[in-house]
């Protein structure tokens, strides 16, 4: 120890005598002298022993640490005490801001420990259930010390990113007005019906604790001694307790004694399809400049993921979904569309209904994750789960009518998402109660639904707009028999409709360009990455009532020998002959330094 003394910041939790720290307890027994707030000298009383107590009032926390540091000095063992953490919202980064005034070193200086303590979001969570199972943030509305612009900024940013937050000192006799605003910015990023938690005095005396939500929480006293704790897009309240879903639903089934995924399986890439590794993966296999037009404000938005995994509920869904058609004025739905790009995608009052807990509307149901037999889904705690569909207007046609573009705004809503991809598809991900009937929706606007993830595509080009159709039934023979259908690995099957190819078949796992009223057959192409290949030429001339049996069958081939998350050309390499036709190792690359430095 210093000669000069040490200082212990000291941290003692909520209040009561059965959550304070060992540590502390010893520390507070070392001390000499005991210097805290009036309220939390009381509430350490008991365990003091005679030492010296030097107790101010609010806002001579200053003056508290300059007397802790000049006492140390002399010699002494001090204990600065604060409630909850001394490390938040507590004293002990005051009293390094005033040592660092002095010049204070850790080498020659007074010793310093800052002993933890359970801090309020901690103390509150636990009597609320467990609302902080995921990303959270502390955030004091007191605009004594911080400017008011900056809190608002702080409240802004944890609302839009989805993040669980505790606000410290919400309100006091002359800040009434914080909470207030604090709400209003909140309501604009979250649902009315968000579970909210207000925790007054946590394991004191006179405790109390509220469950609500975010549009009735100012119908509750709220004081200096609460703390409040909102949750997020995902949080749920369970028999009076408020509780946050970490994310096991994605991986595990909760209700099941065996898992799909064995031990040894559930870190691996492929089953975290959300994770940073999984990206990178993909950034390979996808070309630059897709882009994601996604509702800014959306809480689930930020949760999204793309599947490398087919969905079972969106294979269901869109195997099962009717088909109608209604008719209304183009200009009319186009209006529509823009009205409602304009407010983020939906309507008012739609995102209420679906999260409120009320049974979605022919306006607000959206998508699904687990389908049971009556067709709805839950994403755990009776929230709608994140369904996720790949739609596009044809085979080959490119071109969205204004019904179209309108219905997709809807159903994408405030928390749904939108994403273009380079396939000529748009990948739709929305919370939904109801998938069939989603689907059912986007079928009677005349879009080809697709599940996305580990699936064959069947894509094509335009048929220079329909000037060259020849091959359009073969096209579209394909999508109904194979697009969808389960694979060991995503794979597409492009069809060129003449020898210009512009459309780029040949580069995909499986090509067919037709050419002279025949069919030419690619096989093995891998289009991006650092040794992308084209396919390999394996048949010319195929005739067209041949063309859709050899496709079929190279299909079945790979599915019964196919790997699981083997790709197509790997899988060509490996068995070497499929379906007649015989693999052929790419040339390797002849690398040649030309004089000319080109």
């Amino acid at each position: 120890m210093s000669p000069l003394g040490k200082l212990l910041v000291i941290g003692f939790g909520p209040g009561d005598m059965e959550h304070i720290t060992k540590r502390a307890l010893d520390a507070l027994a070392e001390s000499e002298v005991i210097i805290g707030y009036n309220t939390y000298v009381d509430l350490i009383r008991p365990l003091l022993n005679g030492q010296e107590i030097v107790r101010t009032g609010m806002t001579e926390e200053v003056s508290r640490a300059q007397e802790a540091v000049r006492q140390a000095e002399m010699g002494k063992k001090v204990a600065v005490i604060s409630s909850g953490d001394a490390g938040v919202y507590g004293m002990a980064g005051l009293v390094y801001e005033v040592l660092m005034q002095k010049g204070w070193r850790r080498e020659d200086g007074i010793e310093v420990e800052v002993v933890p303590g359970i801090s309020a979001i901690q103390s509150c969570a636990s009597l609320l259930g467990a609302p902080v199972m995921h990303d959270a943030c502390t955030i004091s509305l007191s605009d004594h010390l911080t400017p008011w612009e900056t809190i608002v900024k702080r409240v802004e940013a944890a609302a839009s990113a989805d993040f669980v937050i505790a606000l410290y000192n919400p309100r006091s006799g002359r800040r009434t007005r914080q909470i207030v605003e604090t709400q209003s910015i909140l309501l604009r990023y979250r649902d009315p019906q968000t579970p909210v938690g207000l925790v007054k005095s946590a394991y004191r005396e006179r405790q109390q604790v509220i469950v609500t939500t975010l549009e009735d929480m100012l119908n509750h006293d709220i004081g200096m001694l609460t703390t409040v704790i909102i949750g997020n897009s995902s949080t749920t309240v369970y028999d009076g307790l408020i509780v946050t879903p970490r994310g096991y639903q994605r991986k595990y089934t909760l209700d099941a004694t065996e898992q799909v995924l064995k031990p040894h399986q559930r870190l691996r890439t492929e089953a975290e399809p959300w994770s940073l590794d999984a990206q990178e993966d993909r950034a390979l296999d996808t070309p630059q400049g897709g882009g994601a037009m996604s509702a800014p404000t959306g809480p689930s938005a930020s949760g999204a993921a793309v599947a490398t995994q087919v969905r079972p509920q969106a294979m269901a869904a869109v195997q099962a979904a009717p088909a109608k058609q209604t008719e209304a004025s183009p200009a009319s739905l186009a209006a529509e569309a823009l009205s409602r790009l304009a407010v983020g995608g939906k309507l008012p009052g739609e995102a209420n209904a679906r999260w409120s807990g009320q049974a979605p509307t022919a306006q607000s149901a959206v998508g699904t994750a687990t389908v049971a037999t009556t067709g709805k889904a839950s994403g755990g705690f009776g929230k709608p789960a994140l369904f996720e569909v790949g739609v596009s207007p044809g085979v080959g046609n490119k071109k969205f009518t204004a019904r179209q573009m309108a219905l997709l705004a809807e159903v994408a809503g405030d928390d749904g998402e939108l994403e273009y991809t380079p396939d000529h598809q748009i990948v739709l991900r929305v919370p939904c109660a109801d998938p069939e009937e989603l689907v059912g929706r986007l079928r009677d606007e005349r879009f080809i639904v697709m599940p996305i993830g580990d699936v064959f595509k069947v894509k094509a080009c335009d048929f220079c707009n329909m000037e060259k159709d020849d091959a359009v039934p073969v096209a579209e023979h394909l999508q109904v028999v194979l697009g969808g259908l389960q694979a060991p690995k995503e794979t597409s099957i492009a069809l060129n409709g003449c020898g210009m190819a512009c459309y780029g078949a040949v580069l995909e796992d499986i090509g067919v360009v037709y050419r002279k009223g025949g069919y030419d057959l690619f096989l093995g192409g891998k289009k991006f990455g650092r040794n992308a290949h084209a396919a390999q030429p394996v048949a010319e001339g195929i005739p067209g009532d041949q063309i859709t049996d050899i496709v079929e069958n190279i299909i079945a081939e790979y599915k019964e020998k196919g790997h699981p998350n083997e790709r197509f050309h790997k899988f060509f390499k490996r068995v070497g002959i499929v379906a007649g036709f015989r693999h052929e190792d790419v040339p390797a690359t002849v690398e040649v330094n030309a004089v000319c430095g080109d």
